[in-house]
């Protein structure tokens, strides 16, 4: 599943026998029905944006605080966002997110950029097309946009409807947004992996003002591991956008690669317009990142530093399923503000899968069984809101060190305005 040429979303062919081809989208469902796709596709065409142009233009003024080491940022949410979460559900976990912040804001002395994992989040790739449940074998579930998360066969079809009411249920998440920041002084950002193209393409809108295009569904949009091909659909498409938009790099991740990447995604080196998320383990990271952050720091492109340190250290769970080790989580989270303090930048923020339910999906340590009964994530373990904020403060002595020594040369003393 998802690695052929793409079909119905590639750009209509140009007659020009000298195009390029048309790029690889992995990661894509394998649709039952093209026209129920095509229909879709109208239908979310025909409908408003989910975000607008100022908006998008107002993130990206805070992100570019967040480069120039005055600002951090915050990334947080669900694994995979479901259909139907309730706006006490929205509000529990904006308070999570709000409460890594108040503790990041502290410990860096800078202002907190908030941006959710939250109305968009409803595609997740896979690295296998197929899982086990039980005694059975099954398409992987890959997000309520495809289809159900239920284990059977009719279950885990994929249905085109699904990509329209992708839309209501994002829609109705921001009016929970909304309603739950209402009278707060800093607002909450929403961003999602751009991940399904036949959503992602229908929801571009040109600015009417600068004319230029950006992505509709979302303030922020990223790339993940495995869609960050420079030559592939999900970047070219990011490309041809001015949101602010991210890309998260593993261990694997080539020197080459990631240059190749911040010239697609910033070549005129905008502070703002490009984050680039780490996940690549807490074994892996100080041996895998310096190079990196040498290589984009000595090619100019003034990006945000973000840590995913969720990701890189999933394991198996005892008994079946994943779980991810609280202390290896705090260990590349703590090292990844190390290496930055070393390579004298400034480490951006944080990027976490979190709720404010009341989960137990990551555990103490890796030898640990997570409690029967307290595991309700659709996909990957989240933090509670315990767990995210011991996090938080685990990085707060290092990251205090680290704003008053060598990356405070980044910063400038204009403050970040909430008007911007």
């Amino acid at each position: 599943m998802g690695s052929a040429v793409r079909t119905p979303g590639s750009a209509p062919p140009t007659g020009d026998p000298g195009a390029a081809a048309p790029a690889r989208a992995p990661q894509q469902p394998d649709w039952p029905d093209l026209d129920a796709v095509a229909a879709a596709r109208r239908e979310l065409a025909a409908r408003p944006a989910l975000v607008g142009p100022r908006s998008v233009a107002r993130l990206r003024a805070r992100m570019a605080a967040a480069a120039q080491g005055r600002a951090m940022v915050v990334q947080g949410g669900d694994c995979a966002e479901a259909f139907g979460t309730d706006a006490e559900t929205v509000r529990r976990t904006l308070g999570v997110l709000a409460g890594v912040a108040t503790v990041l804001s502290r410990a860096g002395g800078v202002p907190v950029v908030e941006v959710g994992r939250i109305a968009g989040q409803y595609a997740k790739p896979r690295s296998s097309p197929i899982e086990r449940v039980g005694d059975r074998t099954l398409p992987s579930f890959r997000g309520h946009i495809v289809h159900d998360h239920r284990p059977s066969a009719a279950a885990r079809r994929p249905d085109p409807r699904r990509l329209v009411r992708a839309h209501d249920e994002a829609a109705a998440t921001l009016r929970a947004v909304d309603a739950a920041t209402a009278g707060r002084r800093s607002p909450v950002w929403t961003s999602h992996e751009a991940l399904l193209l036949d959503y992602e393409e229908p929801l571009v809108r040109r600015d009417p003002v600068t004319g230029g295009r950006y992505g509709g569904s979302g303030h922020l949009l990223w790339l993940g591991e495995r869609t960050r091909d420079p030559d592939g659909a999900h970047a070219r498409l990011l490309a041809g956008l001015s949101n602010a938009v991210a890309c998260k790099l593993g261990p694997d991740a080539a020197v080459r690669d990631v240059l190749r990447l911040c010239e697609l995604l910033d070549p005129d080196r905008l502070p703002g317009r490009l984050s680039l998320i780490s996940r690549m383990g807490a074994d892996a990271i100080r041996a895998a990142l310096p190079p990196l952050v040498r290589a984009v720091r000595d090619a100019g492109h003034p990006v945000v530093w973000l840590c995913d340190p969720m990701h890189g250290n999933t394991v198996a769970a005892t008994g079946g399923g994943k779980t991810r080790s609280l202390r290896a989580v705090i260990d590349e989270a703590v090292a990844f503000v190390a290496v930055h303090r070393d390579e004298g930048t400034w480490p951006g923020g944080l990027h976490l899968e979190l709720t404010g339910d009341d989960v137990h999906e990551c555990v103490d340590d890796a030898t640990e069984r997570p409690p029967a009964g307290r595991a309700t994530s659709l996909c990957d373990p989240r933090l509670n809101a315990q767990q995210a904020l011991t996090v938080a403060g685990a990085i707060s002595d290092v990251l205090g060190r680290t704003a008053a020594g060598p990356s405070a040369a980044v910063r400038g003393d204009a403050p970040v305005s909430d008007a911007a």
